[in-house]
């Protein structure tokens, strides 16, 4: 029996009899709802990513983020706080050791490592965002770790986690790090680690022991780094890792007495800054080499750096000095350290990069005097042109305790320095008083050039020794009116050509 309708139904059903009628008033004025292209863009995006995320979550429910995050922590993880702390991009080794400590440092603490993947431009996300979207859009889920392979010491590299997530369990507690180092390509330049617990004390906690351990196993600590003047890359920075130098003192030819004070203004201060602190005395110091080019300057550094291995040495050179903050904080960190500004000259008229009036060489003397008396800071510059650094130095007194002039060796040290370049030539007395004579003026840099020219030139006889000959032709070479510019470039002024129009004491021919 067919079912008979209801009266609602009844009513709407149209009478093929009736006429058709007018629509009431109230249905004849009601005006369709207002929507934009884009809310309807939202709205059927919202719809396709809900289709598509309850046929994925079948199949891959193990690789849901939001649903890992969940069975891990026993709570959904947007109902828990999150505490974040952020780190210079050239921190990540740092930080990725540190957290691996952190978690071998008690029996209770283990991890669990995880990759994210999916989303766009999740390097501006902050985890709270990550979170949302994986929550209610399926954005983001479980894949490989990222890894970044950084240089942590000459020769050898670390491989970082650059993105991760550690599932971690502290006894009872459950908790989740998320580690993101720099990435250049979405304008993230630096490192951040995000903790979600379920208290917020236990985050604050952990990021301060984290950050306990970076200070005390800092991969800097005891290196020899310099900044190259490049963009950060590759999370690191601008570094270059050093090996340091091994040099004695048979290594290093100065007139009598004067490395004997450089000894004692640097090394000594540090030998004996117990005794400094206790009587009250400061223990940074400022300590200026100037000179021709190529008479030692840099070698002379290089010494003191062999013989304070416990040092950390962050060397700026040219308009790379413009890096004094980042160094000088990695200095004041990592004390005892030493701050190798060299060629200062070079930045004595440069302006400020922001626009400013004032020389760059002034912002140096600024950060110095800002780490204060109590840091065991040593700042060791060197310069060719004294007298473009000493109107700043005026004008900001008390930064450097001592300035040392390396002078051009006088014959002794000439002698000296032919003996320790060619100690493997086996050259007669004769030669080497000759040498000695005709290079009267000439630097360091000079005397290791003959050598390694006189060599070459026995070689092209394809001698297996150097001959006196060999020496007295290089010799020629250097001296001739052809090679007027090499030995400018060596740091050897000819009477003509002398800084301020002065006679250097060497004649055109050098003879």
């Amino acid at each position: 029996m067919a079912q008979e309708a209801s009266p609602l139904a009844r009513e709407h059903e149209p009478s093929l009899h009736a006429p058709d009628r007018e629509p009431s008033p109230n249905v004849r004025d009601r005006e369709p709802p207002s929507v934009s292209i884009e809310q309807v863009n939202d709205l059927f995006h919202e719809f396709l990513t809900a289709v598509s995320r309850a046929s994925r979550n079948d199949q891959e429910d193990g690789r849901n983020l939001s649903t890992r995050l969940q069975a891990h922590l026993g709570a959904t993880p947007t109902d828990r706080p999150v505490v974040k702390a952020a780190y210079a991009p050239y921190d990540l080794p740092n930080v990725h050791l540190a957290l691996e400590r952190w978690f071998a440092a008690d029996p209770a603490r283990s991890h669990e490592l995880i990759g994210l993947r999916g989303g766009r431009h999740h390097g501006d996300l902050t985890l709270g965002d990550i979170l949302d979207a994986a929550d209610r859009y399926d954005h983001f889920v479980i894949g490989a770790v990222d890894y970044a392979h950084l240089p942590v010491a000459p020769d050898t590299e670390l491989a970082c986690v650059s993105c991760g997530f550690y599932l971690g369990r502290d006894g009872d507690e459950r908790f989740a790090v998320l580690l993101r180092g720099p990435q250049d390509e979405y304008g993230r330049n630096k490192v951040e680690v995000e903790v979600l617990a379920r208290d917020k004390e236990f985050a604050d906690r952990l990021l301060a022991g984290l950050d306990t351990l970076v200070r005390e196993h800092n991969v800097f600590r005891g290196q020899v780094l310099s900044f190259e003047g490049a963009e950060f890359r590759h999370g690191l920075g601008p570094f270059s890792f050093h090996r340091r130098p091994a040099l004695t003192r048979d290594d290093v030819v100065l007139p009598a007495g004067l490395l004997e004070r450089l000894e004692r203004q640097v090394m000594g201060v540090a030998r004996r800054r117990e005794q400094l602190r206790a009587a009250g005395q400061h223990l940074r110091r400022g300590l200026l080499l100037y000179g021709p080019p190529g008479t030692g300057k840099t070698h002379t550094i290089r010494y003191l750096l062999s013989h304070l291995p416990q040092f950390t040495v962050v060397i700026l050179s040219g308009t790379s000095i413009s890096a004094i903050g980042p160094a000088c904080a990695l200095a004041r960190m990592l004390q005892p350290a030493l701050v190798v500004l060299e060629d200062c000259d070079l930045i004595a008229e440069a302006r400020d990069y922001g626009g400013g009036d004032q020389p760059l060489l002034f912002q140096v003397l600024n950060e110095m005097d800002g780490l204060g008396d109590d840091a065991d800071v040593a700042f060791l510059l060197t310069t060719n042109r004294a007298d473009l650094l000493e109107p700043a130095l005026a004008q900001r007194p008390g930064r450097i305790d001592l300035a040392v002039e390396i002078p051009l060796p006088d014959a002794e040290g000439r002698a000296r320095l032919l003996q320790l370049y060619g100690a493997g030539l086996g050259l007669g007395k004769d030669i080497a008083d000759e040498v000695v004579a005709r290079t009267e003026g000439t630097t360091a840099s000079f005397t290791k050039e003959l050598v390694r020219r006189s060599v070459l030139i026995a070689a092209e006889r394809e001698s297996p020794r150097t001959e006196p000959d060999d020496v007295r032709a290089a010799l020629d070479e250097l001296l001739s009116d052809h090679d007027h510019l090499t030995r400018r470039l060596l740091g050897v002024r000819d009477a003509e050509t002398g800084p301020d129009g002065e006679d250097m004491g060497v004649e055109a021919e050098g003879r």
